[in-house]
Formats: structure tokens, C-alpha cells, sequence
């Protein structure tokens, strides 16, 4: 009987400090000054940032102010999204990696006027995403808060002489205002540089690159000549790159000893880099002979510039990913997919499209049948496939994603 009694007065007494407990919190909040209510919203999941202005009218305020922007740009850094990319390009469709789920919203105002919706996304930085138009203009957004700026066009690009390569960005964490675009353009070996300051909103004085002496012996830039060979299902490969409308111009940024970098991959699959410190560029030797077939790209994890190859060998298939030793001047195996999870791929005739944040690479493998999705973590060196997504009741399909970090104080 005492016992009983004591579980009764211990459950009073849990309901009574829940009671308290949900009254007490709202008050706390109400009670807050500004600054420290910035301050502790501004530790919220992106996903809850989004939908901030819709709680009440204090926080819708607390949401657009400047000095909430300026708390936000204090957290050090946030999970980030990836971006993914189909053939319609409507619904904006993100994996949130903090949730560990899919999310899709409504395009809000990241498009100009007058421009076809089905501009492309080609490259991220921070929490900023660019796009390509049809028309080869730019633009640059950033897609939680629908701010959106139109850039001005780069002169000479589309002439045969101006050919684009690749499409990089760059951002700084302390200046959420500034921003980057890098365009590789040329007729190899003749490589040109054009970047686009944000701080002053104009493209910088054209940048002529020259081939590093050492480039390697086995260099295809220099030529555009393409092979083709028969597979082992007796059909006629092309050596040149098929790449999907937002990888097409895809390449890496990275700051190497104080030096801006930009890997790409040439139409023939090798991995070309561009030093726009030294205006210099080099091409990398190829992982794999000519003939094999394989699905290749390139990602930044870490500072580090990273290749990822699927390929297919002796009746299976292996997912790898390569880092290339500059003291052996030779790839070197970093990663590999567990064969279990690999061999599913054979046979598929699986196109790989990768992209990347800090020491996680997202893998889009797709093929006329189907599409999985793929992260590996090389810090655990984990590998997870991701659920198929499904939109409104309707599965979709995925041939890309572009990672970016969800962050409101980003502005264009």
C-alpha cells in the first residue's frame, strides 16, 4: 500500500513538473530580449529557418532583420542539402542530411523575369546556388530565402574560340555578401579564365592559361580527336564524356596552399587542373586505359580533390574512389564500395554524378531504367544507399544533385 502510494505522489508530482514545464517554456521565450532570441533561433535546423515567419509575428520579424542575418552567420557551419536535379526541373527537391529525408518546395522568386524556368543548376557555394539559362546567361539565388540576382553576360562565350569547360564558384564564410563565378573557356590547349567578382558585379579582365611543362606524356587536351571500341556486349562506345545538362560544366574549387584550383574533366574523361594563382593548367594521366568502361567524376572532399570511378571487370562491377599522389605522380585507391554493393550495378550501364561536402560524397547513379542514390562518408567510410524518393505520392527520378549549405544570411 506505501508503495502504491509513493507511485502515486511520484506521478502528481511528474505530471505537476510537466505542467510546469509547459507553461514555463513559452514564458522564458516571450521573456527573451531580442538579441538573445536571434541568438538562440538562429540555432535551428534549416528546415525550421524556413518556416520561421509562419510561427508568429514576433518571429517573422526576429526572421528578416539584419541583425538575426549577422547571429546566423556566427554558427560555424550547417548540414547541407543536396540539391537534386531532374529532367523537368520544376519542384525544388533537396536531401536534407541533418533530417535524413526528402523535402520538396515550390520554386519562390529565384528566377528572373523573363527567363525559362528550366535554367539549370550548375554550381554552389556557402548557401548560394548559380544557374544556367538556356541562353548561357548566369544567375545566383539563394533558395531558402528566394533572393535572386542576374548577372551580367561574360563577353565572348559561345564562339568557337570560347568553348565552356567548366563552371566553378566560390563564396567566403565571413562575408556572406561575396561571391565568385569561375569560367574555364578555350579550343585546347588554348584555355582561357574569366571570373565574375560580386563585390564590384562585373567579369574580370580575361585570364590566359599556359600548360604546365610537366603535364603528362600521356596529355588527350592537346587533341580532340575521339575512339570509339566495341564492349563486351558488342556495342560501339565513344571515348568522349556523355555528361547530364547540369554536370556538363561541373567542376571542383579548391584552395591549395593558398592557391585557387579548378579540376574539371575533359570530353575524354581526364581530370584537367587549372591553377588561377599561377594561370597555369595541367592534365592528370588516366585512371583507367581508354577502352574500359567506366562512369567518372571529380569532388573536392576536405581541401583535397578526389575521383570517382564505377567501372566493370570480370563480371562485376566497383565503385572506387582515387586520390592522386604527387609524390609517385600516380592514383592511388582511397575507397571502395563494399563488393556486395557494388556488383548490383553490373550490368546496368549505371552513369555516375558526384558531388560533395566537406567528407561526404553523394553519388547519383543512374541509367534508362532506374536511378539510386548513394552517400559515403570517408571520414566512417560508410557507405548508404538512400531511400527512392517520392513526390506527392509519385516516385521521381534523379539524374544529379549540387550540394550547398542551407544558410538565410547568404545574400546575392
Amino acid at each position: 500500500m506505501e508503495q502504491k502510494m509513493v507511485d502515486i505522489v511520484a506521478g502528481k508530482n511528474r505530471k505537476r513538473k510537466a505542467n510546469e514545464a509547459t507553461h514555463t517554456i513559452p514564458f522564458l521565450l516571450d521573456e527573451l530580449n531580442e538579441d538573445l532570441l536571434e541568438r538562440v533561433l538562429s540555432w535551428l535546423p534549416a528546415s525550421s529557418l524556413f518556416r520561421l515567419g509562419s510561427v508568429c509575428k514576433r518571429w517573422r520579424s526576429v526572421a528578416t532583420s539584419e541583425t538575426f542575418h549577422i547571429a546566423c552567420s556566427q554558427i560555424p557551419s550547417r548540414e547541407p542539402w543536396f540539391l537534386m536535379v531532374d529532367h523537368e526541373f520544376e519542384d525544388l527537391v533537396v536531401y536534407d542530411t541533418s533530417e535524413r529525408n526528402w523535402k520538396s518546395f515550390t520554386h519562390r522568386t529565384c528566377n528572373p523575369k523573363g527567363h525559362n524556368r528550366k535554367a539549370i543548376p550548375v554550381a554552389a557555394s556557402g548557401g548560394l546556388v548559380c544557374y544556367r539559362t538556356g541562353s548561357g546567361g548566369f544567375f545566383v539565388c539563394n533558395l531558402l530565402t528566394g533572393s535572386c540576382r542576374e548577372l551580367p553576360p561574360p563577353a565572348g562565350q559561345g564562339s568557337e574560340s570560347h568553348t565552356l569547360h567548366a563552371i566553378a564558384m566560390y563564396s567566403s564564410s565571413t562575408k556572406p555578401t561575396f561571391f565568385k563565378i569561375v569560367l574555364v573557356l578555350g579550343k585546347p590547349p588554348n584555355l582561357v579564365c574569366r571570373v565574375f567578382d560580386s563585390a564590384r558585379s562585373t567579369w574580370e579582365d580575361e585570364i590566359t592559361l599556359l600548360e604546365k611543362a610537366d603535364s603528362s606524356s600521356e596529355s588527350q587536351i592537346m587533341g580532340e580527336e575521339i575512339f570509339y571500341f566495341l564492349s563486351k556486349a558488342g556495342d560501339v562506345v565513344a571515348t568522349n564524356m556523355q555528361r547530364s545538362p547540369s554536370k556538363q560544366y561541373s567542376s571542383v574549387l579548391i584552395t591549395e596552399n593558398s592557391e585557387q584550383v579548378v579540376y574539371f574533366l575533359s570530353e575524354t574523361g581526364t581530370v584537367v587542373a587549372c591553377n588561377l594563382t599561377q594561370k597555369t593548367f595541367f592534365e592528370y594521366p588516366r585512371i583507367l586505359p581508354i577502352y574500359f568502361e567506366y562512369s567518372i567524376d571529380v569532388v573536392g572532399c576536405k581541401g583535397e580533390m578526389l575521383v570517382v570511378v564505377m567501372s566493370e571487370f570480370l563480371e562485376t562491377a566497383s565503385l572506387r574512389v582515387w586520390k592522386f599522389s604527387k609524390e609517385d605522380k600516380s592514383w592511388k585507391q582511397v575507397a571502395a564500395m563494399p563488393p556486395a554493393m557494388s556488383h548490383e550495378f553490373h550490368g546496368q550501364k549505371m552513369d555516375i554524378n558526384c558531388t560533395s561536402y566537406q567528407d561526404v560524397i553523394f553519388i547519383c547513379a543512374s541509367s534508362s531504367e532506374s536511378s539510386r542514390y548513394i552517400m559515403f562518408s570517408m571520414e566512417d567510410e560508410e557507405w548508404v544507399e538512400l531511400p527512392r524518393c517520392n513526390v506527392n505520392g509519385k516516385p521521381r527520378e534523379f539524374m544529379s544533385a549540387i550540394s550547398f549549405e542551407p544558410r538565410v544570411e547568404a545574400t546575392v
